[in-house]
């Protein structure tokens, strides 16, 4: 498969979500998590930081006991799109805001797994189309709640301002090759341009994608033959970001790729004054690898 033969129509992707999101909120298929905001700023960034309301986190730990498939069958009130032969696109049943995407494989694959041709054809049909950031949590130590493959798509017309805070620091990036490093990130990490040709759906951009993904994961020591470490992936129109992960939590505190790009989610204020105590930044340099001397 490549990216020509999609089973997306140019132009559908956009109107088709906020449709699906319409129909899924009819049939109360959606559980959208409410959450008040916050801002933690250091080193230069406005972390945006959701504290979760006490409701949801009881609905969150019940769905969280089940070990069935949520993907296998998925719920058809949850479908947007059929993106190729090997993927679809659902809604996120949980979602925090607002016309969150999942790019699901059809079949089962471990969520552990590296990324193939086939995830990377379906990401790009889904970015051309939408504006956003996508994401890749490689297991549960990366923050995956699920063990079925899926990439997920934030529009960012969804989030606030700063849509993304981590780019005042992306903007520095030092280049080395193919890959680069940003000074301001206290971890191990890769950066990588993404080039806009990759989004032609006239072109077979996913090899392309395929090839700059495995460069960021020799970047930071990772295998490019065999199931990786743990590790969080970043994409948007303009640049990719790769950490690897050293565990889930810090001080209690769930972190996926999300809060690499800024964004971090706390259960109650006392999850909330942690960060304020430690920096957001000092606690994805926790849950991250030490930077190569």
């Amino acid at each position: 498969m490549n990216h020509l033969n999609s089973l997306l129509r140019p132009g559908t992707l956009w109107p088709t979500l906020l449709e699906r999101t319409a129909h899924a909120r009819d049939r109360r298929a959606i559980l959208s998590i409410p959450t008040t905001p916050e801002v933690i700023e250091q080193r230069g960034v406005a972390f945006q930081v959701r504290v979760i309301t006490a409701l949801a986190i009881k609905a969150l730990a019940t769905a969280a006991t089940s070990n069935a498939d949520p993907f296998l069958p998925y719920d058809p009130d949850l479908f947007v799109a059929e993106l190729s032969p090997t993927h679809v696109a659902l809604l996120n049943k949980f979602n925090v805001v607002d016309h969150h995407l999942l790019i699901v494989t059809r079949a089962f694959e471990d969520q552990v797994a590296l990324l193939t041709r086939e995830d990377c054809a379906a990401l790009l049909s889904c970015l051309a189309e939408i504006d956003g950031v996508a994401f890749y949590n490689a297991g549960p130590a990366a923050g995956a709640s699920q063990r079925h493959k899926h990439l997920q798509v934030i529009p960012l017309s969804a989030l606030p301002e700063p849509r993304l805070p981590i780019e005042p620091l992306v903007r520095s990036v030092k280049m080395a090759g193919a890959t680069g490093t940003v000074p301001g990130l206290p971890f191990l990490h890769a950066y990588a341009p993404m080039d806009p040709a990759w989004l032609d759906p006239r072109k077979d951009g996913a090899s392309s994608l395929l090839a700059c993904y495995r460069s960021l994961l020799r970047a930071v020591g990772l295998s490019v033959e065999a199931t990786a470490a743990p590790y969080n992936l970043l994409v948007t129109r303009q640049w990719l970001l790769l950490v690897p992960r050293s565990q889930e939590f810090f001080e209690g505190i769930s972190i996926n790729a999300l809060g690499f790009a800024g964004a971090l989610l706390v259960k109650d204020a006392r999850q909330l004054a942690v960060l304020r105590t430690h920096g957001p930044l000092n606690a994805l340099q926790h849950v991250a690898l030490p930077q190569k001397s």
